[in-house]
């Protein structure tokens, strides 16, 4: 088994018409043993920007906390918060620092940058990143996740209807993957509010 599939993870980012969606299941692991349901992998970083960690459970958490450090420290000397762009740079240089022994996630970044134009992408533990327009994703069930979302995505969705279409993706996805489920969480963010939604999905 690789390390990447020890904890079991999906992650996927969607993007509608100003706002997008990042949504996770909730499912920790050891390798087939579930540990707990309620696990989180999709992280603030500030009103309008997220992270989700799929990988390894530790790693993640590890990450996270490095890249929290790392941006109060660019609030306390620019007096602004992050860009997405410049964000994801960021967490590029930063794995690909530690690219001899590296960190085992591959990030999904989510964020509304300049005109509230919405940001997607993703990489490798390496830090290689991988831009899109429509959805990113990764984790254990991301084979199935992108064929899910490339024949649910349609452009410019409204909030409601890109909840919707993203929380489907994700339901019919982790039901085909034994080692992610258990539930899923998923975020709508717009430019005047975030909302937070917990799906039911099957819990075996």
């Amino acid at each position: 088994m690789s390390i990447f599939e020890y904890n079991g993870s999906a992650v996927v980012a969607m993007v509608g018409k100003n706002c997008f969606a990042i949504a996770s299941d909730r499912r920790l692991g050891v390798q087939l043993q579930t540990i707990a349901t309620d696990f989180q992998r999709v992280f603030k970083v500030h009103d309008k920007l997220y992270i989700g960690l799929s990988g390894l459970a530790t790693d993640a958490q590890t990450l996270y906390q490095r890249l929290v450090f790392r941006h109060k420290l660019y609030q306390l000397r620019e007096e602004r918060d992050m860009k997405p762009e410049t964000f994801a740079s960021l967490v590029s240089a930063l794995l690909y620092e530690k690219r001899f022994g590296p960190y085992f996630c591959q990030p999904v970044i989510a964020g509304l940058g300049d005109d509230n134009v919405p940001f997607i992408c993703t990489m490798d533990c390496l830090g290689a990143k991988e831009l899109a327009k429509d959805f990113v994703v990764s984790g254990t069930a991301s084979e199935s996740l992108y064929g899910a979302c490339e024949s649910m995505y349609k452009p410019n969705m409204e909030p409601d209807e890109l909840f919707e279409t993203v929380s489907q993706a994700l339901n019919s996805s982790i039901d085909r993957d034994c080692l992610s489920g258990w539930g899923g969480y998923v975020l709508i963010v717009t430019p005047t509010e975030v909302r937070e939604h917990v799906i039911k999905s099957r819990m075996d």
